[in-house]
């Protein structure tokens, strides 16, 4: 059974924030609140007056160390114009500890746990830190939400408390203030042939069911094809990416949404790999394969030959997401076939539904996490204020994504923007010589957290086929993850060790399952292995960290 996210729990998660924060701002007392924070003597800089809806401006120039993921597609640039107008606009300069995106996650731990981090850890999920916690290397944020009003007026109006809450730790804190989305924005569905499924009179698959035999009638209808489906993103796990997007809707989680392996069935926490869910979606893709619809290289060929078989013509389905279905049909146009026409569906429904797992619909993005050590510093009030208003405030956000009003882009009458003629992201502009995230530093996952939360600033950027995408993906009812996991520091090692070895079982047996190298009837003898892994004891910790169970 999955229980989903209603309208009613999002109201019923904003009237408590609303309480907590008339509690918080009573300073404490009768109520038995806790008060805010102390930070006398640490204002330095800082606004007096900065509530929600106030445009940041330092009252004298600052330095903040910020840690620097320095992606490849955008080169870290001293003199970028993101850098020229927060120090003359803002009055803040950084200093900067520059990492190489590809030794990011390590070199991010080592940083924090040594306590040599900066002061600001942007591109950070809270699973990033979750064993850096109990060090005392980072800071409790969770302490000083007195301090970010536009933060927590998002919070509240897209009703997020009850989502916030499942990341505090064993403490009852968090540590990480995560990126903040209006709405989910899931990215990954599978691409057919449109032109393929219209000549055959086929509309879209509403359900997996049909999708099964759609691919059927094409197969039929195009002989020279060996497999009508194929699919990519395989390579730490089979098919990792499709197999998340249809997980909702068979009651289970996968792929890239296995995440921890426990999935919330309403009372308790149950462990995927070995529910009744995650076996009928494997028992779906099984059969996809033993009617030889889909193609079993698909579980484990790498991203380029699985495209180039899209490409030309040897299937008419592959996996993909809202950037990549432009990659494609650019293949299309290189193997000289410019009568193929490419669509991304909408998930189809399933057996439990019409459902996105917790993970695709879930409305936060990577966040930002702060150094203990800058609770420190003299003008820690205004670090606060800057962190909230770059990464959650309106104009903040729309800064870090478009850049400046007049240099990057134009804004008319109605709010529309429009890249200068000179800029270009994401083929808005093509042709025009300059990137804004290559050469402005704008577009940048350091500074935008998922590149804008509000739904506005979200499709400012998309064409008009993901925006419908998106709709569609959104009339989906969403799993709830429920009660938040927070293990002290035994249980987490102990778990820790029993979830690898766990989910070795299941990745293994997951491709095995799907290729038929495996026969679905040896079910009970897998959940065996998983049992004698210590399944039932990594459910039991989890269940007690969650409050299900004593």
């Amino acid at each position: 059974m999955r229980i989903t996210r209603s309208k009613a729990v999002a109201a019923t998660a904003a009237a408590a924030l609303v309480a907590t924060l008339a509690a918080c701002s009573s300073g404490g007392g009768e109520d038995g609140a806790e008060p805010a924070a102390d930070l006398s003597g640490k204002s330095t800089g800082a606004m007096e007056d900065y509530d929600v809806g106030t445009s940041f401006k330092a009252t004298e120039p600052l330095t903040f160390g910020l840690m620097y993921r320095d992606h490849p597609n955008y080169p870290f640039q001293a003199d970028w114009s993101v850098f020229k107008h927060l120090e003359e606009d803002r009055n803040v300069s950084f200093e900067f500890q520059s990492v190489p995106l590809a030794d990011w996650q390590q070199k991010r731990s080592l940083l924090i746990s040594s306590g040599e981090a900066a002061d600001i850890i942007p591109s950070t999920y809270v699973a990033d830190v979750e064993t850096l916690t109990s060090g005392g290397a980072l800071l409790p944020v969770s302490d000083y939400l007195d301090y970010l009003p536009h933060f927590m007026d998002k919070v509240e109006k897209w009703g997020l408390q009850e989502e916030l809450d499942r990341t505090r730790s064993a403490d009852g804190k968090f540590y990480v203030l995560p990126g903040l989305l209006e709405q989910p924005k899931p990215s990954y569905s599978i691409a057919i042939r449109a032109d393929w499924w219209e000549e055959a009179g086929l509309e879209d698959p509403k359900t997996w069911d049909e999708f099964t035999e759609q691919l059927e009638v094409i197969k039929e209808r195009h002989p020279e094809l060996e497999y009508p489906y194929t699919e990519r993103w395989s390579i730490n796990g089979p098919m990792e990416a499709t197999l998340q997007a249809a997980a909702g809707n068979f009651g289970t989680e996968a792929g890239w949404g296995y995440g921890d392996g426990v999935t919330w069935t309403g009372s308790e926490y149950e462990y995927t790999g070995a529910s009744e869910g995650y076996k009928e979606l494997l028992t779906y893709f099984h059969d996809l394969v033993d009617k030889g619809l889909l193609d079993p290289e698909g579980l484990t060929q790498e991203d380029d030959p699985a495209i180039a078989k899209l490409t030309t013509g040897k299937v008419a389905a592959l996996g993909v997401n809202d950037q990549e279905i432009v990659r494609y049909r650019t293949g299309f146009e290189e193997a000289g076939n410019k009568d193929a026409e490419i669509r991304q569906i909408v998930v189809p429904a399933g057996p439990a539904g019409n459902i996105m797992d917790a993970t695709t619909g879930g409305q936060f993005e990577s966040g930002v996490a702060l150094s203990a050590k800058a609770a420190e510093r003299d003008d820690f009030v205004a670090l606060l204020q800057f962190v909230d208003w770059l990464y959650y405030s309106d104009e903040g956000l729309e800064f870090a994504k478009w850049g400046v009003e007049g240099e990057t882009y134009t804004k008319d009458a109605s709010g529309t923007r429009t890249l200068a003629d000179d800029v270009d992201w994401g083929s808005l502009n093509p042709g025009a010589p300059k990137l804004l995230n290559t050469d402005f530093g704008y577009y940048n996952g350091v500074f935008s957290l998922a590149h804008g939360s509000t739904t506005d600033l979200v499709q400012s950027t998309l064409r008009q086929e993901v925006i419908d995408f998106h709709a569609g993906m959104n009339e989906k009812e969403v799993a709830e993850q429920g009660p938040g996991v927070a293990m002290d520091e035994m249980q987490r090692e102990e778990s820790s060790l029993l979830q690898t070895n766990l989910e070795d079982i299941v990745m293994t047996a997951t491709a095995q399952f799907i290729l038929g190298d495996r026969p679905i009837s040896e079910w009970d003898a897998y959940v065996a292995e998983l049992e004698g892994a210590g399944m039932d004891r990594y459910v039991e910790l989890v269940n007690q960290a969650a409050g299900v169970t004593e």
